[in-house]
C-alpha cells in the first residue's frame, strides 16, 4: 500500500457531484492524510449566451443547490469539508490551495470549449508545484479501454454499439473510505441560495412529470423504487415513449447530467435486477440509452467544437433562419401544432420534457419553421433539467440533419401525436386553462 502524502489533497467538484462511484474521490483519499473539496457556482453559466438565453435557468439553478446541499452532508459524513463559491474557480482555487497546503487538484476530466478555458485560466494562476489529477468519469465505457485515438470512433451509432458490446467491459464501481474526524476544517462559506443566484423562488408545478429533488441520495431512491421496488424497469421499453408521469421513463437524466449518479452505477443496479428477476427487453433498453450517451460524448471528444457549429459534424451548409417572432412562438407554444405547443408549454413551466417530446419540437423548429437549429439547442441548454451538453447538441444536430444521422429525416408531428397522444391527455394537460 503506497504511502499517503503530508499535504492536502483538494477534490474541485465538477458535474461529478457524488460521493459513491467518484475516482477524484476515491484517488484524493487514497494519496492523502487531509482532502478538502470545493464548488464552484461559476457565474459565467448564468450570463445569457449568444442567443438571448441564461445558460442555467431557474429549474436547474434549484435542482444544483438541492444537489450541492445533498453532496455537503454526504461529504461531511466521511469527514471531508466541502467549500462553496458563487465566484468563477479562477478566481479562488490559487487562494485555497495556498491556504490549505495543496499539491493536488483531483478533478473530471473534461474537453469542451467553455471547461478547457476555464482550466487554462485556472492553471496561469497556480504554481508549478501543484499537479492536475484529471479521469474521464462520466462514461459507462471508460474512454481509456474504448480509444487511444478518437477519431477512429465510428459515426455510425450500431457499429459502436456492437463493437463495445462485444469487446469492452464496464468497470466495477469504486468506493471511499471514511477519513478521521480530524480532517474537516472550519468551513467559513455557504451555499448561494436561489436569489442570491438571481432567481426568485417558486413552487413546482404539480402537473410536472419530474417532481423529483436533486442529489445523490433522491437518484438513489429514485433508481431503488424504479428497479426493486416497483420493478418498473422490467416494462420501461414499452412505456418509454410516454408523456405523462413520474413513470414513463427511468427519469434517471436530471441526476445523470450532474453526475449524482454514475452511469455505471445504474448499470451494475441492472445487473443485480437482472439477476434476482431476469433479464428481457427492457432491463438491456435502459443500458442501451446508457451507451447512446456515451456515444455523444465519444463524438463531442472526436468532433471538439464542431458539435456547436451550425454545419454541425457533417458541414452541411443548409440555409436557416433566424426569425425571433416565429422562435417566441415555439418557445411559448403558440405555434400551429398542438402537440409541440403542449410540449413546450410542458418545458417552460416545469423544466422537463419527454424524449417523444423532445424529437418532435426540435425537428418541428428545424424542418417545419427552418429555423437555426442551434437557437433551439441553446433555449434547451437555459431550461431543461437533464441539460447534458454532449447529448443535447447531439441530439440537436441529429434532428437538424447535420449530426449522427445522414438520412436528414423530419417527424411529421400530427402522426406522432395521434401514435403517442391517441386520446388527448397530454394536450388537454398542458393546452386547456384552468383556474384551480
Amino acid at each position: 500500500m503506497q504511502e499517503k502524502q503530508e499535504k492536502t489533497g483538494l477534490v474541485w467538484f465538477r458535474n461529478n457531484l457524488r460521493i459513491n462511484d467518484n475516482s477524484s474521490l476515491k484517488e484524493s483519499t487514497e494519496n492523502h492524510k487531509k482532502v478538502i473539496a470545493v464548488y464552484f457556482f461559476d457565474p459565467k453559466y448564468f450570463k445569457v449566451d449568444e442567443f438571448g438565453f441564461q445558460k442555467t435557468a431557474k429549474f436547474r439553478a434549484k435542482f444544483l443547490i438541492e444537489t450541492i446541499e445533498d453532496l455537503q452532508k454526504n461529504l461531511s459524513d466521511l469527514n471531508i469539508t466541502l467549500l462553496t463559491y458563487f465566484d468563477a474557480p479562477e478566481n479562488k482555487l490559487h487562494t485555497i490551495c495556498d491556504e490549505f497546503s495543496i499539491d493536488k487538484i483531483y478533478t473530471q476530466k473534461e474537453w469542451t470549449k467553455e471547461e478547457i478555458e476555464t482550466n487554462n485560466l485556472i492553471k496561469n494562476t497556480l504554481s508549478d508545484t501543484i499537479s492536475f489529477v484529471e479521469d474521464y468519469d462520466q462514461f459507462l465505457y471508460h474512454p481509456e479501454t474504448v480509444s487511444n485515438d478518437f477519431s477512429n470512433i465510428p459515426n455510425v451509432f450500431t457499429q459502436f454499439r456492437k463493437k463495445l458490446e462485444k469487446t469492452v467491459e464496464i468497470p466495477q464501481l469504486t468506493s471511499v473510505s471514511k477519513l478521521s474526524d480530524n480532517n474537516l476544517v472550519e468551513n467559513r462559506t455557504e451555499i448561494p441560495s436561489l436569489r442570491e443566484l438571481g432567481f426568485d423562488d417558486f413552487e413546482v408545478n404539480k402537473k410536472t412529470a419530474f417532481p423529483f429533488s436533486g442529489g445523490e441520495n433522491s437518484a438513489l431512491e429514485r433508481l431503488e423504487n424504479y428497479f426493486f421496488e416497483t420493478k418498473k424497469v422490467a416494462f420501461y421499453k414499452k412505456t418509454r415513449n410516454g408523456l405523462i408521469g413520474t413513470d414513463y421513463s427511468t427519469k434517471f437524466s436530471a441526476w445523470l447530467a450532474n453526475g449524482s449518479i454514475s452511469a455505471k452505477t445504474i448499470y451494475w443496479k441492472i445487473k443485480e435486477f437482472e439477476a434476482e428477476f431476469g433479464a428481457n427487453q427492457s432491463t438491456y433498453w435502459v443500458i442501451f440509452e446508457l451507451i447512446w450517451r456515451d456515444y455523444f460524448k465519444y463524438i463531442s471528444l472526436k468532433y471538439d467544437s464542431k458539435i456547436f457549429k451550425i454545419g454541425g459534424i457533417l458541414e452541411k451548409e443548409y440555409h436557416w433562419n433566424s426569425d425571433s417572432e416565429i422562435i417566441q412562438k415555439w418557445i411559448h407554444g403558440e405555434t400551429k401544432d398542438d402537440f409541440v405547443n403542449a410540449n413546450m408549454i410542458e418545458l417552460k413551466e416545469t423544466g422537463w420534457m419527454s424524449n417523444r417530446g423532445r424529437q418532435n419540437v426540435a425537428s418541428y423548429f428545424a424542418k417545419e419553421l427552418l429555423q437555426d437549429w442551434r437557437i433551439g439547442a441553446s433555449y434547451f441548454e437555459s431550461m431543461l433539467l437533464d441539460y447534458d451538453v454532449h447529448s443535447n447538441y447531439g441530439n440537436w444536430m441529429y434532428v437538424a440533419g447535420v449530426g449522427n444521422d445522414p438520412r436528414d429525416r423530419k417527424f411529421n408531428t400530427k402522426l406522432q401525436a395521434e401514435r403517442y397522444d391517441a386520446n388527448h391527455k397530454f394536450r388537454k394537460l398542458w393546452l386547456e386553462k384552468t383556474l384551480f
